[in-house]
């Protein structure tokens, strides 16, 4: 299945400052959303739970409204189920708990979203893309859905560690396209797994251990699409504190055309990490 995104309507951008949290390993946050140069609304939408380690980002896609109220409800939704559970779950829940966790709380939003455009006329054929991470002391569990985006920054080196659910990704794949013409492509926008468009959805999960001194970039294609990651790179090395760099990744992505709404969250780890936890499971649906 291919969803192809559409404009709809205003969404006001927004940021939040840096904040910690502490847990074995110390973690830094910044998030921020901008319209770009070409949109007059804001589809992206962005949650952070610090307290828990949470970070959610979504760009949503559909008619009049319909994608920022996906996205909105992605964020908000997996932002309180899943940092609720987290919160009562402490440091006693094992890595798979916490996936289990994960894809439970996307799979009833995801039921939401999906019963949200079939009930009402004016959401019919919403939909979002999605990034959720989950940070833990010396672990993230990073999943997704569509063409939303995960980097690592780690030792001057930027890896990104997830892959777009697209038909460019297939192309490339598949041998049709290289990189560097997929660059160039007109089918950018064609995701082939989108969070609301049916009633299930396959959340893509992966287990990263984190090292002191990581940076990890979480962003919607306006990023992305407008800037190569040699690009992004480079941005993120000129600038130590969190909000200077999101704030100039950013502006090189508006730099660049901004011809699309822009979210970014970042995250810096310090510390030591601690071992990980035993299975603990009362999650419940």
């Amino acid at each position: 299945m291919l969803l192809q995104r559409t404009n709809a309507a205003d969404n006001p951008e927004h940021s939040n400052p840096k904040t910690k949290r502490q847990f074995g390993m110390e973690f830094e946050f910044f998030s921020q959303t901008d319209t770009g140069r070409v949109r007059s609304n804001n589809e992206d939408s962005i949650a952070v739970d610090e307290t828990c380690g949470v970070a959610v980002l979504a760009d949503g896609m559909g008619g009049y409204n319909a994608g920022e109220v996906a996205s909105g409800m992605a964020c908000d939704f997996i932002k309180a189920e899943l940092g609720r559970w987290l919160a009562e779950a402490a440091q006693n829940a094992s890595d798979n708990d916490v996936k289990r966790a994960m894809d439970i709380c996307v799979d009833n939003a995801n039921r939401a979203i999906f019963n949200a455009a079939n009930s009402n006329p004016t959401f019919a054929g919403m939909g979002t893309t999605l990034v959720l991470g989950v940070f833990r002391s010396g672990r993230l569990l990073m999943g997704h859905i569509g063409d939303s985006r995960a980097y690592r920054l780690r030792a001057g080196q930027l890896q990104q560690i997830t892959k777009d659910h697209s038909l460019l990704q297939e192309q490339i794949d598949a041998g049709i396209l290289t990189p560097e013409q997929a660059a160039f492509s007109a089918n950018k926008n064609l995701v082939t797994r989108a969070l609301g468009v049916e009633d299930m959805v396959l959340l893509e999960t992966h287990l990263h251990d984190i090292q002191s001194g990581d940076i990890y970039l979480m962003c919607s294609d306006g990023l992305s699409d407008m800037l190569r990651d040699p690009q992004i790179a480079a941005v993120m090395a000129a600038h130590t504190a969190l909000p200077e760099m999101g704030s100039a990744l950013i502006a090189a992505a508006c730099e660049a055309g901004g011809r699309d709404n822009i979210a970014v969250i970042l995250v810096r780890a310090q510390g030591v990490a601690q071992p990980p936890a035993r299975s603990w499971w009362p999650f419940k649906r």
